[in-house]
C-alpha cells in the first residue's frame, strides 16, 4: 500500500520558495546619505543664490519674524554694498554651487576604490571637506576684492564691473591661461580622477582630507580664471553661474574637454578684443 505522507502546512510551503529578506548594510546607508547631503549641499547653495537675487515685500510679516531678519537682511544686502561678511559667504555658495558637480566624477571615483577607506561614507565626506576648504580660501580672497572694488566705485548692485579696461583685462587672461601649460596640467588630472588618486593615495579619513586639499588645489589651477569672469558678468549672475558650471563641467571631461578648451580660450579673447573695441568707439 501507499505510504502516507505527513501533511505540510500552508506556512512551511510559503516559506520554501521566499526568498531571505537582507537587511542593507549599514556601510551602504551611510554612503547613500552622504551622497544625499553632497546633492543636497549643492541644491541648497543654488537655493541661497536664487533667493538672495529676490527683491521679496520686506514689509510682510513672514520676515518680520526674528528668525528671517539675518536672511532678509543678506537678500536685500547688493553686491556693490555687501561687506566683507556678507562678500565671502556669497563667493563660498558660488563656489559651492558651481565647483561641487564638477567634483563629482573624481568623488565618485573615489568612492568606488576597494582599497580601505575608500568606500566609507566618512572617507568621500573628508574628500569632500578638504576639496571645498580650497574653494572657501578662494572665496576669501574673492569677496576682498569685491568689497576693495565696490569701495572704489567701480562695481554696479550685481557685483559687475564697470570699467572696460578691467573687463577686457579678466577676460584676456581667462582666454590666455586656456593655452597655459598649467591650465592643460590641471585639467589633465582633473579629467583622469582614478590616476590622480593612484599617484595621490593616502590611508584614512585624514588621508582623505589632504587628497581633497591636493584635488581643490588642482581644480583651482583649473578654474580660477573662469571663476574671476564674474566680475566681468556679474556676481549676483545666476544665468553666468549656470553657464560656467556647465563649461567647466563639460571642460573636465575626458572625451570631450579637449574639443570645449581651445575654442572657449579662442571666445574669451575675442571677446576682450570686442569690449576694447567696444570702449574705443564710444570715446570717439
Amino acid at each position: 500500500m501507499f505510504d502516507i505522507l505527513p501533511l505540510k502546512s500552508e506556512r512551511e510551503i510559503n516559506n520554501k520558495w521566499e526568498e531571505p529578506v537582507r537587511p542593507i548594510s549599514r556601510p551602504l546607508i551611510h554612503r547613500q546619505m552622504a551622497w544625499a547631503l553632497f546633492f543636497g549641499s549643492i541644491l541648497v547653495a543654488w537655493g541661497a543664490l536664487f533667493a538672495m537675487q529676490a527683491d521679496p515685500d520686506f514689509s510682510a510679516p513672514v520676515w518680520s519674524e526674528p528668525g528671517l531678519r539675518a536672511l532678509a537682511a543678506m537678500c536685500r544686502t547688493t553686491a556693490g554694498d555687501a561687506g566683507y561678511g556678507p562678500a565671502v559667504a556669497m563667493w563660498s555658495l558660488m563656489s559651492l554651487a558651481m565647483m561641487a558637480p564638477t567634483a563629482f566624477p573624481a568623488l565618485k571615483t573615489y568612492a568606488d576604490l576597494p582599497l580601505t577607506g575608500g568606500a566609507h561614507a566618512l572617507g568621500t565626506t573628508a574628500l569632500f571637506a578638504g576639496y571645498l576648504l580650497i574653494w572657501i580660501g578662494f572665496s576669501a580672497l574673492a569677496g576682498g576684492a569685491q568689497v576693495q572694488l565696490a569701495r572704489l566705485g567701480v562695481l554696479d548692485p550685481e557685483g559687475r564691473s564697470l570699467l572696460p579696461v578691467l573687463n577686457a583685462t579678466l577676460l584676456a587672461l581667462a582666454g590666455v591661461y586656456q593655452f597655459s601649460a598649467l591650465k592643460n596640467a590641471c585639467v589633465a588630472r582633473c579629467r583622469h580622477p582614478l590616476t590622480f588618486f593612484m599617484a595621490n593615495w593616502r590611508d584614512g579619513h585624514l588621508g582623505a582630507f589632504q587628497m581633497g586639499l591636493k584635488l581643490g588645489v588642482v581644480c583651482l589651477g583649473c578654474c580660477w580664471a573662469l571663476m574671476l569672469l564674474a566680475f566681468v558678468a556679474g556676481t549676483m549672475n545666476l544665468a553666468f553661474m549656470g553657464l560656467a558650471t556647465l563649461l567647466m563641467t563639460v571642460e573636465k571631461l575626458p572625451d570631450f574637454g579637449r574639443v570645449v578648451s581651445a575654442p572657449l580660450g579662442a571666445a574669451l579673447l575675442a571677446a576682450a578684443g570686442a569690449t576694447l573695441a567696444i570702449d574705443l568707439v564710444t570715446l570717439i
